[in-house]
């Protein structure tokens, strides 16, 4: 009797030992675990939230991934640290890249990143995760290197480059056959080096901001109407935002009034902060920091989110508009303020600009994948206005 009885307690003893392991590993937090009922990425802002450490590393590495274009910060001795960061929003679980699903999405199709050396910064990071599953075949160049077409051959995917600085038409001024590095903005008439592209595509990632913060003289209707960063008396400097918002304006009718492009999904990459301190780019700034700010250390009130700002009303004008349909939303502004510590600085191929640090561009691996990773949650739970 007291053998069973003695049995009986060893058996009620290793069921609850089982019952309490199972409920730790139901309450023990999991924070990037694959997506599941509760993510509700539909309802989640994923712009808000914040860095958290997380050693899992990215979805490649610097030796994985063959055809890392540029930014291999690890390649020129930078600490990788920050790769030990994850984005979690607020609300719901981001889910990790996943190459072979974003490729099987886009069977058949082509897609094209469109802006500046930072639009392409995502691109190679793209290509970097992709290349995990298959290598594209090699880089054609078109048009003097402002085109560029990636192919994975067993989906039919192309990938497009379509490299712009302001996205509308602009020319820089020239003194004595020397260029001044000052621009004339026309503010109504878009860039035709990608947007001749358009009836080609059937995704669009649009992006641009840095080339922005210079001199500019800005034209409407064949008209000098204002500057930016200029001191003619004869002139009002209508500042960067008010440039920024035209030239987004302008692209996004033209997006919507191409006839050849219907089907067309547009998604809008929100500007992304540089990071220079004690300085600016050509006068010994730098970006040495080696951790994440915390969110009470940035402040929503600065030129950078001024400038999303004008590119997210834009994009809410055109979504608002009849017949405004196929345009979605990265918004990655308030992230990547948080993120001093993911670019070069010194730690890269200075190709001719030597003594200069890299505080625009984003390290790769890096925190710019998580721009990869919103965009496949966006595009997979169709959070595109229709």
């Amino acid at each position: 009797m007291a053998l069973t009885s003695t049995r009986q307690l060893l058996l009620l003893l290793v069921a609850l030992a089982f019952a309490f392991f199972f409920l730790s590993l139901m309450c023990y937090p999991r924070p990037f675990m694959a997506i599941s009922r509760g993510d509700h990425l539909a309802d989640c802002d994923l712009a808000d939230g914040e860095w958290v450490r997380d050693f899992d590393g990215s979805g490649y590495t610097n030796g994985s991934c063959p055809l890392m274009l540029e930014h291999n910060c690890g390649k020129y001795g930078k600490d990788q640290d920050y790769v030990n960061w994850r984005w979690k929003p607020k609300q719901c679980q981001l889910p990790r890249f996943q190459g072979k699903v974003f490729l099987e999405m886009m069977r058949g199709k082509t897609m094209a990143f469109v802006g500046d050396s930072v639009s392409r910064n995502q691109m190679s990071s793209l290509i970097c995760f992709l290349s995990q599953v298959e290598i594209p075949l090699g880089a054609k160049n078109e048009d003097e290197d402002t085109v560029k077409t990636w192919y994975f051959q067993s989906y039919d995917f192309t990938l497009m480059q379509l490299w712009t600085k302001f996205l509308v038409e602009a020319a820089e001024q020239v003194i004595n056959g020397t260029g001044t590095g000052f621009y004339d903005l026309h503010l109504d008439r878009i860039d035709m080096s990608w947007s001749g592209k358009l009836p080609l595509l059937d995704y669009l990632i649009i992006s641009d901001g840095h080339w922005f913060f210079r001199k500019l003289y800005l034209h409407e209707y064949d008209k000098l109407v204002g500057c930016v960063y200029c001191s003619e008396g004869n002139l009002t400097d209508f500042g960067i935002n008010f440039a920024i918002r035209k030239a987004f304006r302008t692209a996004f009718q033209f997006i919507n009034k191409c006839e050849e492009c219907e089907g067309l999904v547009t998604v809008v990459r929100t500007f992304a902060p540089a990071h220079f301190e004690n300085g600016t780019w050509n006068d010994g700034g730098d970006c040495s920091r080696t951790r994440p700010f915390e969110e009470g250390a940035i402040s929503l009130t600065a030129t950078e989110y001024d400038m999303r700002s004008a590119q997210v009303e834009e994009l809410e004008s055109m979504r608002s508009a009849k017949g405004g349909k196929g345009f979605g939303l990265l918004d990655v502004t308030k992230a990547m303020m948080m993120r001093p510590d993911g670019h070069p600085s010194s730690h890269r191929d200075f190709m001719g600009m030597e003594g200069f640090n890299d505080c625009v561009h984003w390290c790769l691996p890096g925190p710019v994948d998580m721009w990869n990773e919103m965009l496949l949650a966006v595009l997979k739970k169709g959070l595109i206005a229709t």
